[in-house]
């Protein structure tokens, strides 16, 4: 069976670029693809042959030294020298994942022939990729508007034996990658470096991680709160569909009727109810953690454009004889989009540590803190702590980058999207989202042990099964830590069928 992925112009989805990723796919480029990089390269090699206008980044410097002249001698000078000049990235490095994902993007959007690379630039990214050779990239420098130019720069070193990666497990100079694998520095041809730096490879590839990411926990976060309302002996009435269908937004919908579908033979809910209501974190489940979905959904949309787009600067259209200095750079789509995902993810949050603090408060006949013996057992009192200190964390985390600006280039940058600050938060807000989520189930699935000998759903039980062989009954005051750490690690390994997740 064929483990490769072929480059082309057919449209990449999320789902594909997931697919790449969980099955170790190698990349090749389809014969399209080396059509296109091959004639444009060609049509570039020839233009500047014959062109002694300048063309910006092509034959000029850069940003504001845009009006410098380059002589043609100096061409791939100035490609090289751009991409080290560019390579003052800073602060934590980048995940393995993501640097992975920003070199399958960068490929793809290499692959239209718009951009002038040579061919053997693209196999040699191909190449890293499928040998798991990652370059080091540090999360601090891209403005997210001229590209996301330093994270590139870091990603682009290695092409000329330049910088550090990682291959088998540990961080190397790359002129030990070029000894292993007997190759020699690509020498950059004009426009190249720009090609390499231009781009919002960086901002995209956090931006498709983690909407994979959140795709997964919108479902756990669904199923995590149907537990949490059987533990709390909820109502299942607010899950009724005609209650949805005259306010028919699709993630209240989708989310109504998974949880309905979740309880569906549970003994817990079926039993007549005391209480004519619950509190908004449980009766408006489908409306909050609709909104999420639907946000989700608009986020998808903008990433799923970008990964199939070109989107550095200059353009070169072969057909129309035009090369054309624009801004598709601009970081500007992915930045609303990521602040939005940020909010969406932290009210996820939001609404669960709420559950988590009304299932711990003593009402509905549940024990205090979830623990026989309160007073000598603190019990849940502390994780609970835990979930509003990083529910906390996530409102600040979720003020939007995007409404920030700084002027750079002596002014000739003067309107930035700060997208790429958006995309190192917005995953901080994701990995803050599961800890928050394992609180709850860690609360959901005490609760319910006091709601014996009534049983929930056959496949809520099932799931309880399985997390209770990670993670025990507390029976008295133990490390909890170790339970939190357990439950994030399960929730990660839990697999949930693809067509479960739509």
């Amino acid at each position: 069976m064929d483990n490769t992925h072929y480059i082309s112009t057919e449209i990449l989805s999320l789902e594909i670029v997931q697919e790449i990723i969980a099955h170790n796919k190698l990349l090749a480029l389809s014969e399209e693809a080396k059509v296109n990089i091959q004639k444009c390269r060609d049509y570039l090699d020839k233009k500047m042959a014959s062109h002694s206008a300048p063309i910006y980044g092509i034959n000029t410097g850069f940003g504001s030294l845009c009006n410098v002249k380059i002589s043609n001698e100096n061409l791939s000078k100035l490609q090289e020298n751009l991409v080290k000049s560019h390579a003052c990235g800073t602060g934590e490095e980048v995940p393995f994942t993501i640097v992975k994902l920003m070199l399958l993007l960068k490929i793809q959007s290499l692959s239209y022939g718009h951009s002038g690379i040579q061919m053997q630039t693209v196999d040699r990214l191909i190449e890293f990729y499928n040998n798991d050779i990652l370059p080091v990239i540090y999360t601090q420098g891209s403005l997210g508007a001229s590209g996301d130019l330093a994270p590139l720069a870091h990603l682009s070193l290695p092409l000329l034996g330049e910088g550090e990666v990682y291959f088998e497990g540990k961080k190397v100079h790359s002129k030990v990658i070029m000894e292993r694998f007997g190759w020699e520095p690509i020498i950059l041809k004009s426009k190249e470096g720009l090609a390499l730096l231009n781009g919002t490879q960086f901002m995209s590839a956090y931006g498709a991680h983690i909407l994979i990411k959140a795709n997964k926990f919108s479902y756990l976060a669904d199923l995590i709160a149907s537990i949490s309302l059987e533990g709390f002996d909820g109502r299942i009435e607010p899950f009724h569909e005609l209650i949805h269908f005259i306010r028919p937004h699709k993630g209240q919908i989708v989310t109504a009727g998974r949880v309905k579908e979740f309880l569906e033979g549970s003994e817990i809910i079926a039993q007549e109810k005391i209480h004519v209501q619950d509190p908004y974190s449980f009766r408006c489940i489908p409306q909050v953690h609709g909104a999420s979905k639907d946000a989700f959904d608009y986020v998808k949309k903008v990433f799923k454009t970008e990964i199939n787009s070109v989107t550095d600067n200059p353009n070169i259209f072969i057909e129309s004889d035009e090369i054309i200095s624009g801004g598709n750079f601009h970081g500007q789509p992915l930045a609303l989009a990521l602040d939005f995902m940020a909010i969406a993810l932290a009210e996820l949050g939001s609404i669960s540590e709420r559950r988590t603090y009304q299932l711990i408060s003593g009402l509905r006949n549940l024990p205090s803190f979830l623990v026989d013996n309160p007073g000598l057992n603190s019990g849940f009192m502390i994780p609970q702590y835990t979930a509003a200190s990083i529910a906390s964390q996530n409102k600040q985390l979720a003020t939007p980058s995007s409404v920030d600006s700084i002027v750079s280039s002596n002014g000739q940058e003067d309107h930035v999207s700060m997208g790429a600050n958006g995309a190192t938060k917005a995953l901080r807000v994701m990995d803050n989202l599961e800890r928050i989520l394992a609180i709850e189930l860690m609360n959901a699935s005490q609760a319910i042990a006091f709601r014996s000998p009534l049983k929930s759903s056959e496949f809520i039980e099932m799931f309880l099964n399985a997390y209770r062989e990670e993670v025990s009954f507390v029976k008295e005051d133990r490390i909890l830590h170790y339970d939190i750490e357990k439950t994030v690690t399960f929730l990660n390994s839990f697999q949930i069928e693809e067509d479960l997740l739509h």
